[in-house]
């Protein structure tokens, strides 16, 4: 067993979650711009696939969403309660809102304890294996978004 923080885990588990963490590095950080506190346009220039984005939030080694946040996920018993419940995301904020929670929560609340998931820069206490490289390519940004907008 290897401790993170305060949680125990499996060396086998955490090997896997840190190859899976380091496989999505792979496409350089796309430009975006925030106009308010959302990011209007898509990552990729297209809409995500709803299905994938699901696959990402119930993921417990991918997303990794599930360990703060709750949501429609039945057959998900471990389920966070720290964030705001993903049922009814789709109708509380709009795409370019979710686009930027998911990228970077800090730039509309320098307080937020969500972890940037598309932002490399000026983080710290980063393995080096992990550097320089997104949590979510901008692929999976565009498909969470996607799964999130169907959630009203």
């Amino acid at each position: 067993m290897r401790r993170l923080g305060r949680f125990r885990f499996g060396t086998a588990t955490l090997a896997a979650a840190l190859a899976i963490l380091a496989s999505n590095a792979r496409a350089e950080l796309v430009t975006y711009k925030i106009v308010g506190d959302a990011i209007p346009a898509s990552l990729t220039g297209s809409q995500g696939d709803a299905a994938r984005g699901r696959a990402i939030v119930a993921n417990h080694n991918t997303g990794l969403c599930l360990l703060c946040h709750s949501g429609p996920f039945p057959e998900d018993k471990f389920q966070g309660t720290m964030a705001p419940d993903l049922a009814g995301a789709g109708a509380r904020w709009s795409e370019g809102q979710l686009r930027l929670r998911i990228v970077d929560a800090s730039k509309f609340n320098p307080q937020t304890i969500m972890p940037p998931f598309y932002r490399v820069d000026h983080l710290t206490r980063v393995a080096s294996a992990f550097r320089d490289k997104p949590v979510l390519t901008a692929v999976d940004v565009e498909d969470v978004v996607a799964y999130l907008l169907t959630l009203k």
